[in-house]
């Protein structure tokens, strides 16, 4: 999944926990650990978060 993939290089290169990336972007701490699981999100959550990873930080 080319989402997730996209997610842990953020996480990565921010140097912030999951949880907290799933607070800020979602609303939702357990969605990076979801989407470890297999969690297939919508088109609508997917362009949420390109947008979140698009933001100037």
């Amino acid at each position: 999944m080319y989402l997730l993939k996209d997610v842990e290089k953020y996480l990565h290169a921010n140097h912030i926990s999951p949880a907290r990336f799933g607070r800020e972007a979602m609303k939702d701490p357990r969605f990076v650990f979801d989407l470890r699981a297999g969690r297939e999100p919508r088109a609508k959550t997917v362009r949420r978060v390109r947008a979140y990873l698009e933001q100037p930080k």
